[in-house]
């Protein structure tokens, strides 16, 4: 898969974690391709977090803490999607555990990646009690409103493969009219699916399978973007991966525009 997003001039990817036992493999997998990570308790993750979560995320920021391939906070935020994260005990945990993964971040000096499902108001509300260096709001589909929030906070908002798709108009209206700056583009491997590889329901009870997104579809994703947008789908991926790096400011030391054969 990261030899594929070579191939397609993917240059550098950024891998979160979601859980304290991932976090020395993420970190490995990032050294091993030469990639950066990030490090976080995801909120879906929260019910089944060990009650030294935080504690173990605190160790390991502070243990990797002059690692430059560590470049943000990540993947944390709420999820008030999930039925069974929106009842009372969970939705507590999770704004418990997001509020302090804010504060690490801050404490750290480092950007976040914030997940935010249904959650946009929320998330906005921690993010003005606690502040934080910015980052990038994953998979945004709020609204303008929360949008110009967002980034009067100082964050980018990630579109991927659900701007693909035709039926979602909205957010495919905010992808064209959004200042340039605001965007960064993201493929949410191993989900949320291009329009060319999603296979719907309907196909699906017919044996078709679901695609697996991968890094190596960001280019055709950015140039969909590029086509809302009316512009060249290389002025794009420039202009994209620059604010990639001034959301994550520690990637500019990573950076390079020649993709890299992952190592063996």
């Amino acid at each position: 898969m990261r030899a594929r997003a070579a191939t397609e001039n993917v240059a550098l990817c950024v891998i979160p974690a979601v859980e304290p036992v991932a976090f020395e493999a993420v970190r490995a997998l990032a050294h091993r391709f030469g990639d950066a990570y990030a490090l976080g308790i995801h909120p879906m993750y929260v019910a089944r977090a060990p009650d030294d979560a935080l504690a173990q995320l605190e160790a390991a920021l502070a243990r990797h803490a002059d690692d430059p391939r560590l470049v943000a906070v990540g993947e944390i935020g709420l999820d008030l999607f999930v039925p069974e994260l929106t009842e009372a005990p969970l939705r507590q945990r999770q704004q418990l555990v997001f509020r302090e993964q804010l504060r690490l971040a801050r404490r750290h000096g480092l950007p976040v990646l914030l997940h935010l499902r249904r959650a946009v108001d929320a998330v906005l509300q921690g993010l003005r009690e606690t502040g934080v260096p910015g980052g990038i709001a994953h998979a945004f589909s709020g609204s303008r409103q929360q949008a110009e929030q967002l980034l009067a906070l100082g964050f980018k908002l990630g579109f991927g493969g659900a701007m693909t798709h035709e039926r979602a108009t909205r957010l495919r209206a905010l992808a064209a009219g959004l200042p340039a700056e605001a965007i960064v583009m993201e493929t949410d491997a191993p989900d949320i699916p291009p329009r060319w590889l999603y296979a719907t329901a309907g196909q699906r009870t017919h044996g078709a399978a679901q695609g697996r997104n991968e890094p190596g579809e960001l280019p055709r994703i950015g140039a969909e973007l590029a086509a809302l947008r009316g512009v060249e789908p290389a002025a794009w991926a420039a202009l994209s991966s620059a604010n990639a790096r001034a959301a994550l400011p520690r990637l500019n030391a990573l950076w390079t525009d020649t993709p890299r054969p992952p190592s063996p």
